[in-house]
């Protein structure tokens, strides 16, 4: 793929790479990158808040504006994003296991590394533009807050990592990714590629729903739109969308 064109803004510090970018997008191109080091109140899915040490990790937002994936069909943009951090995240950890649990975050083994918040704008049929927020663990060696399971690039690689090397080199594969599937339509090459990814594709886990029903399943399939359908140890096949249900930790 071609190294896409970027305009990105860095900033010392801020609350929340999304908040930024989505009060100046509509002045703003394709593939612009906002970026800092030390973000405040970043938000994660479910309204969690998004624990980053200032100065150690990854905090930045990219603005997508799809001109071929339409509204019905957003979730693809989650699936191009996800894609293109496990395989950056590849180049530097070979031997380790990335995968995406879903809908979107990114695991190395059974440990969180990355959170990714997509908020697209619609208009009509049509997706006028979409701020893609993610979180990457870089750097950090402790993790303070109550989430069961973060982990850092730098557990694997016992290294200190550049930030602004990783940062080009993930927005690059994000913004390529996106653009070569929005041009392409590919779409169903885009989908397959994303189920191979998916973490626990393989065999029973535990999930929970909402009102803490408990129980064992396997992933059946994810739909084109996110659905995900799992079969459950009694063979009974059960869909869920996003906050529906929840892989148990």
């Amino acid at each position: 793929m071609a190294i896409p064109s970027k305009n990105i803004i860095k900033l010392q510090s801020t609350g929340s790479t999304n908040s930024y970018l989505a009060g100046r997008a509509i002045d703003l191109p394709h593939a612009t990158v906002v970026s800092t080091y030390n973000q405040t109140a970043g938000r994660g899915q479910r309204g969690n808040s998004w624990e980053s040490e200032p100065n150690k990790n990854l905090s930045f937002s990219v603005l997508l504006r799809p001109k071929n994936i339409i509204a019905r069909q957003q979730f693809y943009l989650s699936e191009a994003v996800s894609i293109a951090i496990v395989n950056t995240l590849k180049r530097h950890i070979p031997n380790q296991k990335v995968s995406i649990k879903w809908p979107n975050d990114i695991y190395v083994n059974d440990m969180k590394i990355c959170g990714i918040l997509i908020e697209n704008t619609l208009s009509g049929y049509n997706i006028s533009q979409s701020i893609v927020g993610v979180g990457l663990n870089i750097n950090q060696q402790k993790f303070i807050s109550d989430a069961p399971n973060p982990i850092s690039l730098t557990h694997f690689t016992k290294i200190t990592h550049s930030l602004d090397d990783i940062l080009e080199k993930v927005t690059d594969e994000i913004v390529s990714t996106f653009d070569h599937y929005d041009s392409t339509q590919q779409f169903d090459t885009l989908h397959k590629e994303y189920c191979s990814k998916l973490w626990h594709k393989d065999g029973f886990y535990p999930y929970a729903t909402p009102d803490g029903n408990r129980f064992d399943a396997q992933i059946a399939d994810v739909a084109p739109d996110g659905i995900i359908t799992l079969r459950d140890t009694n063979n009974v096949y059960r869909s869920f969308a996003f906050k529906e249900v929840a892989a148990i930790i």
